[in-house]
This record gives C-alpha cells, structure tokens and sequence, in this order.
C-alpha cells in the first residue's frame, strides 16, 4: 500500500472514533435527564452536594424519589436520610452535581 492509502485510513478511523465519542455524550445527558427525573424533577432539587464518591441531594418531597430506578439506572448504593438521598455514584459524582446544577 502506499503512503496515501495508510493517510485515508487514519482519518477514516479518527472520524469513526469521533462519531463514538459523540454518541456517548448524548447517552450521558439522556442518563442524566433520567436521573433528574427520578428525583422528581429539577423542581424537587433544593440542593447538591458530593462527599468522595456520593451525590448527596436535598429533596423538597423525598415520596417523589424512585430509589430502585436510581439503582437500575447505575447507582452503586442509595441511603435516604430524612429530606436526603446519598447516592453511590462513583467517579461520576462531580459531573452529575455539576450537570444538576446548571439545570437550576
């Protein structure tokens, strides 16, 4: 093969590459969104908070949580404390507090 032909490959697979990374940014906020939903909605979220590897959330209406979602959708762990969820995200923790609060 020649030179070219190596050249058009590289950039045939940076643009798939490229293509992939796209489309898991958009599964991230379309996870995101059902996150925010099965706290109750952005409207429910008083505030946020992280500690290490939880997502602690203060809720106005705790009843319009769904934990098992909250499991189902990846949560390692939720503890409901009073008007609190601690949820067990891991690494993912920051960004989620981070995505949360440019929703209010």
């Amino acid at each position: 093969m020649e030179l070219y032909q190596y050249i058009i490959i590289v950039v045939v697979l940076v643009i798939i590459a490229l293509a992939i990374i796209k489309m898991n940014k958009k599964d991230v906020k379309i996870e995101l969104n059902k996150l925010v939903d099965l706290l109750g909605g952005k409207e429910n979220i008083l505030d946020t908070e992280v500690e290490m590897s939880r997502f602690k959330v203060t809720l106005k209406d705790i009843t319009k949580a769904n934990k098992e979602g909250i499991l189902k959708l990846g949560a390692k762990g939720v503890v409901e404390y009073e008007d609190q969820l601690k949820i067990i995200l891991g690494q993912d923790a920051r960004k989620i507090k981070k995505y949360i609060d440019d929703l209010k």
